[in-house]
């Protein structure tokens, strides 16, 4: 029922387990249209790791034989679902965000 979370969490935890590469954390999608956040790592200037998230955007569509392709170009009428997506990605974010701090308090 809940397969995506529990997918995302597995992704989340491997990525601490092994420290490398990028995963998604979150997919929010309206029709062919989706917005997906990811848990990124890096260092600052210090050496210290960190973490940040960034957000890409994508289109999919079906071919003339069927075959499945995504690019990131938007058509006029995907722009009401691509602003959708990405203000579901930017409160998952803000959201988030104010956990931590509650947790920090």
């Amino acid at each position: 029922m809940n397969t995506t979370k529990i997918q995302q969490k597995t992704n989340i935890e491997r990525m601490r387990e092994h420290k490398e590469g990028n995963v998604p954390e979150k997919k929010f999608r309206a029709g062919s249209i989706s917005a997906t956040v990811w848990l990124n790592k890096g260092q600052v200037i210090n050496g210290e790791e960190s973490e940040y998230r960034t957000i890409s955007i994508e289109r999919n569509y079906m071919d003339k034989e069927g075959k499945w392709h995504s690019n990131n170009s938007l058509r006029i009428n995907d722009l009401p679902k691509a602003r959708l997506v990405l203000e579901k990605a930017y409160e998952f974010l803000l959201l988030q965000e104010q956990d931590l701090f509650k947790g920090g308090m």
